[in-house]
């Protein structure tokens, strides 16, 4: 009888956490733009920071078919078929600290990476290239703890332990009886 009460404990618990886990998934939608790059074939672009100039490797692995690479900062490169790799010159009037979006595209399927113009010219020791650090996703605790939703949590988890609580031991009075 002791297992029956020690599961129906776990399956409250559960069912509590499930039901509590949408919502604050939930919370994070709308604060970035959906995940375009879900592709059947893998891409990259190296460096993803590099200076107006300078020539950036496209690469990709897993397409079957020729893939054409295209961005607002370089002229269109085809990887033909059997090829994973391939180059371009990024232009020499992109402006400094934008971002340029790179699309690469495989058959009827897509996907995009983005490339960071950075300050300086490749040739001009005097205006070196501007580092900066990895892009991240938004996903996480990207805003911190939020102790309401952290109250309400221990809330539903602990009324859900004392309610199975409650029922095994208002059962095994019935029991004794």
């Amino acid at each position: 009888m002791r297992a029956i009460r020690v599961a129906s404990a776990a399956l409250l618990g559960m069912t509590a956490l499930t039901l509590a886990m949408p919502v604050a998934v939930a919370e994070g939608e709308g604060d970035h733009e959906p995940d375009r790059n879900i592709t059947s074939f893998g891409f990259d672009v190296s460096p993803s920071t590099i200076a107006a100039g300078g020539r950036v490797s496209l690469s990709v692995n897993g397409c079957k078919k020729e893939t054409k690479v295209s961005s607002g900062v370089f002229d269109t490169v085809t990887i033909h078929k059997g090829q994973s790799n391939a180059s371009a010159t990024v232009d020499w009037d992109a402006k400094p600290g934008a971002v340029y979006e790179v699309t690469f595209q495989c058959g009827h399927e897509s996907g995009h990476t983005d490339l960071t113009i950075a300050g300086g010219r490749p040739d001009d020791p005097t205006h070196p290239p501007v580092h900066r650090g990895v892009k991240a996703g938004v996903g996480g605790t990207a805003g911190g703890f939020d102790l309401g939703e952290i109250g309400l949590g221990a809330a539903l988890i602990a009324g859900s332990v004392g309610a199975a609580y409650h029922w095994s031991r208002r059962r095994a009075g019935e029991n004794s009886g």
